[in-house]
């Protein structure tokens, strides 16, 4: 899954404080270059308040995006145990395409299933932000933050430095990534440790910054206490069959009553965090199910529609707070009541994703054709895309943590029985009010950490 290929020959150009006052002044307005030697500083642009806008739709983008990445991984490497944020890779991503222009736009749109574009996209990426920066609460922590590293000789469009101030609450910071890729990793990891905690240290190798003059980050970190937490007296090994069809034995927390809900041949459960902003969701296919089965999108509107959460808003689905399901998603049942059998995880995956993305769409924006011209005169393609994430599911809660880094290049040319999760299963952790997917796990085999 790596892909840190060097690439050479690419020149440097600047991002300057002297422009600082200009930031906002007009869409073809850059910042300019400054001396060498400057101290470091955020620049940021000006934010916009945007209309009120509905989040939800941004969170069914996010789902439907996790769901695609978290697909086309497992079928690269079906006997793993995988975790993403698809709130931190749609935001990495989200804030390169706030750059992007024509073709590369389009195609960028797409993968992220963007349900928006202009206007309406600014108000919905900042209703998004603020609904993520207000989960926190007794019980829970969660933060997220952005930011856009750019070389001190690139320049940055101010216009831009307005699109991600609004849309992602980022600010710009400047990093040596031409001249001393190592410092340049040094302070981008540092950052990211400090932001996720210190469970993800080392995001970015200096080798793979070779030639990058732009990386856009993305770090969130959520500690969460169950409403209900289990019983650690209760929990208990058991066997799990494993994706490549081994018997392991492994740590069952046990503990109901918990909202169920069935449809499309999934059965998911609901466990709440405390203060009902957040739940978790843990989906079971059918026995027999085929490795790497996702839920089809309608089949998961309703079932999270159906345990409490308004989830992803599926095709056709009323967009109002607890209604009911969607048509065609494989006649759900009413909810009910179920002890369950969950095994305690701890996971941890990092992976360089710019091959795998590339074949769900994304390959115009890797190449010399790519058009980033929104961001910079100078940018030429998307370089790398970096993704580490951790969860750990105990008997207190869920403590959990993700980082993406987006690195751009230059141009130089352009109550019932118990379910037992006993076999390969999906955990997403929601928020509750948007759908938006904050956490995505394939639990294939929980005895390998």
């Amino acid at each position: 899954m790596r892909d840190r290929a060097p690439i050479t020959g690419l020149g440097a150009v600047a991002l300057a404080v002297a422009a600082l006052a200009a930031v906002g002044c007009g869409a073809a307005q850059t910042t300019g270059p400054q001396p060498p030697g400057a101290a470091a500083k955020v620049i940021r642009g000006v934010a916009a308040i945007e209309p009120a806008a509905d989040p939800r739709p941004y969170g069914a983008a996010d789902t439907a995006f996790g769901l695609d990445v978290l697909g086309a991984w497992c079928k690269a490497d079906p006997q793993a145990n995988l975790v993403l944020s698809p709130t931190s890779l749609a935001s990495g991503l989200g804030m390169a395409y706030l750059g992007a222009r024509g073709a590369t736009a389009q195609a960028m749109a797409r993968v992220l299933h963007l349900p928006a574009a202009g206007r309406a996209l600014a108000a919905g990426l900042q209703a998004r932000s603020a609904a993520l920066r207000s989960l926190s609460g007794p019980g829970v922590t969660v933060a997220a933050s952005d930011q856009v590293w750019a070389d001190p000789g690139l320049p940055l469009r101010a216009a831009y430095l307005n699109s991600v101030a609004t849309g992602y609450d980022a600010g710009v910071a400047r990093a040596p990534l031409v001249d001393n890729p190592d410092q340049a990793a040094q302070e981008i990891n540092q950052a990211i440790t400090t932001a996720t905690r210190g469970h993800i240290p080392h995001l970015l190798a200096p080798s793979s910054l070779k030639g990058i003059g732009w990386v856009l980050t993305d770090a969130l970190y959520l500690n969460a206490a169950w409403a209900t937490p289990f019983d650690p007296t209760e929990t208990a090994m058991g066997p799990f069959t494993t994706a490549g069809g081994q018997q392991a034995s492994v740590s069952y927390m046990n503990g109901g009553e918990f909202r169920t809900a069935t449809a499309a041949g999934w059965t998911a459960v609901s466990l709440p965090y405390r203060g009902g902003k957040l739940a978790m969701v843990a989906l079971l296919p059918a026995p027999g199910t085929g490795n790497c089965a996702l839920p089809p999108a309608a089949a998961l509107g309703t079932l999270t529609t159906r345990l409490g959460a308004t989830g992803p808003i599926a095709p056709g689905a009323s967009t109002a707070p607890g209604t009911g399901g969607t048509a065609g998603s494989g006649g759900a049942a009413p909810t009910a009541q179920t002890g369950i059998a969950l095994p305690r995880v701890n996971l941890s995956t990092q992976a360089s994703l710019k091959g795998l993305l590339g074949t769900l769409g994304l390959g115009i924006a890797f190449g010399p054709g790519a058009d980033f011209t929104g961001m910079s005169p100078k940018a030429c393609c998307i370089g790398l895309v970096e993704h580490a994430a951790t969860l750990q599911v105990g008997e207190k809660g869920t403590v959990a943590s993700a980082a993406t880094a987006v690195g751009l290049l230059p141009t130089a040319a352009r109550a019932g029985p118990t379910l037992d999760f006993d076999r390969p299963y999906l955990l997403l952790v929601t928020a509750t009010a948007t759908g938006e997917p904050l956490f995505a796990a394939r639990v294939a085999n929980p005895a390998a950490q």
